[in-house]
């Protein structure tokens, strides 16, 4: 047999198998999907089934002291929540222990453990109603009844607060069971934020204001129903062995039951979404509309407002500087609201002393200097805009008494045909022996011919009507002035 040539690889002019590529990629797949499904595995990183159990139902009864440390951490989040202090809030979340029946109630639900089930949402029903009343007995005490941030935070959920309470639920859950618990809980506790919408209900009872008490109570539910689903939906994956004698029709009805719970308590929350994006769209539109089409060059934009008004939308503006016209302002910019997606929505301008400084600084001028600086720039403004009204009134008469000759020349030639130029012009004069002034009207007048008097006294009334003067004299000026552009004219 003779030898391989040099340079030539022999396996290479072996025949290969077909299927042989395939089977490569396949064990590549594998050794990744096998790495994958060791990151997440959770055979090795969790207790026994019932040791976790013991753990939950511990903390689904609601005496003692626990129930005591519950009213504490209400008084300490209503504390916090009354002076705006999100330290206190965080706090009274770490000592709360709400968690426990909310936990217990997704157990019950996962195992087909009706008789924790019931205990559950009993414990959880009781422990609702003491932080309910806690909260609202401060609130009626409390000498501070004002709504802070941290407070109307509370009173508009949203699909995002469903997305928290699940997902809080589902490292709650994992958390428990986990061999290493670390801080799953706390942190779950402070994400999902119980105990803040339970003191926004008292605070909403205790001053009467049913926005607060239904917006916040609605944020609990949503917190504690998707904290129990996401329990249920844990206690499965990890396959938590249900409780022995249980009846397949009850459990159909209980899954029933808590399915529709979850999506009915969830379809408000949708649409509070798509009103907030909506919201905040229209907003967007708002801000580039007056960024970009309210560019003034006197004249600044010092805050603007959304407002609606009997079904429409509302844009009011507050300018600051050179006062501008309203109608003329609406009129330029109405159009423009459509480039913009604000169709529909009116315009409202708030300038000068449109409204008093006490309506703009309410809620755009908090701070006193800021409130002075306006007043100093409103007189300032004032001041100028009266300035500015007397020279353009007096500008506008100087250019009529300039122009007043040539727009009478035409009717002076026909009338009187003798005269063949003429300048009007007010003049002021001084006597010599005392200081004192007299204003006149004065016609420099070039006859082509003598003017008989009777027709002089004629064309000096034509002049003191024509001209609104109360006294007209006239210069008879002959060949003494010239005016040196018409003897351009004439000798070019």
């Amino acid at each position: 047999m003779p030898a391989p040539q040099a340079g030539i690889n022999r396996h290479s002019i072996l025949p290969r198998h077909p299927t042989y590529p395939n089977i490569m990629r396949q064990d590549r797949f594998n050794k990744i999907k096998d790495t994958l499904v060791s990151y997440f595995s959770l055979t090795d990183y969790i207790i026994p089934q019932e040791e976790a159990e013991a753990a939950i139902r511990e903390g689904i009864s609601f005496r003692g002291t626990n129930i005591l440390i519950l009213i504490f951490a209400i008084l300490i989040a209503s504390l916090g929540l009354n002076t705006n202090s999100t330290a206190v809030i965080i706090g009274a979340m770490l000592i709360s222990p709400l968690m426990g029946p909310i936990i217990g109630v997704g157990l019950g639900v996962g195992i087909h453990d009706f008789t924790l089930i019931k205990r559950s949402v009993r414990n959880l029903a009781m422990a609702t109603g003491f932080s309910i009343l806690a909260s609202t007995i401060y609130f009626l005490i409390s000498p501070v009844n004002e709504g802070h941030s941290e407070l109307l935070a509370r009173t508009s959920p949203t699909i995002y607060d469903v997305l928290i309470g699940f997902f809080g639920g589902c490292a709650g859950i994992i958390g428990i069971g986990s061999r290493s618990k670390g801080n799953v809980i706390p942190g779950v506790a402070i994400a999902t934020a119980l105990m803040p919408p339970l003191c926004t209900v008292g605070y909403g009872l205790a001053t009467a204001q049913p926005h607060y008490f239904i917006g916040a109570f609605y944020l609990f539910l949503i917190n504690s129903i998707y904290i129990a689903f996401a329990t249920t939906v844990g206690v499965k994956l990890m396959k938590y062995q249900h409780v022995q004698f249980v009846n397949e029709a009850r459990a159909r009805k209980v899954r029933r039951i808590v399915y529709a719970i979850v999506i009915i308590t969830m379809l408000p929350s949708v649409y509070l979404t798509w009103s907030m994006l909506r919201q905040n769209q229209y907003s967007m539109h708002v801000r580039q509309f007056v960024t970009k089409a309210m560019n003034f060059p006197d004249t600044q934009v010092l805050s603007y407002n959304e407002t609606s008004r009997n079904g429409q939308r509302v844009l009011e503006v507050t300018l600051i500087g050179r006062l501008l016209p309203v109608d003329s302002l609406r009129l330029a910019l109405t159009p423009r609201l459509a480039d913009f997606g604000l169709d529909g929505t009116r315009l409202n301008f708030i300038q000068g002393d449109d409204r008093p400084l006490t309506a703009i600084t309410s809620g755009q001028l908090n701070s006193s200097s800021v409130k002075d600086i306006y007043q100093a720039s409103q007189n300032a403004i004032s001041r100028q805009q009266s300035t500015i009204d007397s020279l353009r009134y007096v500008n506008s008469w100087r250019e009529r008494q300039d122009t007043i000759s040539a727009t009478i020349s035409p009717e002076i030639k026909v009338l009187f045909p003798e005269v063949s130029e003429i300048a009007i012009a007010p003049a002021v004069f001084s006597a010599t022996d005392h200081p004192s002034l007299d204003t006149m009207t004065v016609a420099l007048v070039k006859y082509t011919r003598p003017m008989a008097a009777a027709q002089r006294d004629k064309f000096k009334a034509y002049l003191q009507a024509r001209v609104q003067a109360r006294h007209i004299s006239l210069i008879d000026i002959g060949s003494a002035v010239t005016f040196p552009n018409r003897q351009k004219e004439r000798n070019p």
